[in-house]
């Protein structure tokens, strides 16, 4: 029998105020403050299994978009991978569930910490790489996506970037012209949370290319 899993979770009345944003918002000035103030004031740990029939929880998943200069990391899940509703589909997206062990005694503590394990997990990085977070993402018309919310962070990355499930996944990086032409003749076959980001490209990771920190150390600021 495996373990029981704990994630973060915020109740929905505290993370929101009057409205139930729809797809992928950029921070405006003090947004991001005002988030992460509530993610850290009413987050705590929930088994997993009871968040995922609670609509009024939701999970807090990092959500971070790679990209290098003017490309960002494209992947595309294999059949051999998990989820057979996933198989063959597109994702700009590196993300999962924050866990105790990531830190328990504080909410964003375990936030920066989930982050860097995720991407850290899914990825190799050659160079150094800095996150920082550019805005949330939420999309209450399916059942899976009710019960989530997706703290979206942008990484500048500076060298290669390769997968490391190499048996599910496949990624590289692609010019963000090419990846917004693909959203549009196939939408379809991205992830419903990478085509919301994609949707507002420009608002979480501006189309000019802009330089990155030699030797930035790994991990959020």
């Amino acid at each position: 029998m495996r373990g029981m899993e704990f994630v973060l979770v915020v109740p929905r009345a505290r993370l929101f105020d009057d409205r139930y944003p729809h797809g992928f918002e950029p921070f405006r000035p003090g947004d991001r403050e005002r988030l992460l103030e509530r993610v850290s004031e009413h987050g705590f740990f929930v088994e997993r299994r009871q968040a995922e029939r609670d609509p009024m929880l939701k999970q807090v998943i990092p959500y971070a978009l790679l990209d290098r200069g003017d490309d960002v990391f494209l992947m595309r899940r294999l059949p051999r991978g998990g989820e057979a509703r996933l198989h063959g589909k597109l994702s700009v997206g590196v993300g999962g569930h924050v866990n105790p062990v990531d830190g328990a005694a504080d909410a964003l503590d375990a936030l920066d910490a989930g982050l860097r394990r995720e991407v850290l997990e899914e990825v190799e990085v050659d160079g150094g790489w800095e996150a920082s977070p550019v805005g949330l993402i939420n999309d209450d018309a399916t059942p899976v996506g009710a019960v989530h919310f997706g703290l979206v962070y942008r990484v500048r990355v500076e060298g290669e970037v390769r997968v490391r499930e190499k048996d599910a996944l496949e990624g590289s990086f692609s010019p963000r012209t090419e990846v917004l032409a693909r959203l549009a003749r196939e939408r379809d076959r991205f992830e419903t949370w990478s085509a919301l980001l994609l949707d507002r490209l420009d608002e979480a990771v501006p189309a000019r290319p802009g330089e990155i920190r030699a030797g930035a150390s790994s991990g959020t600021p």
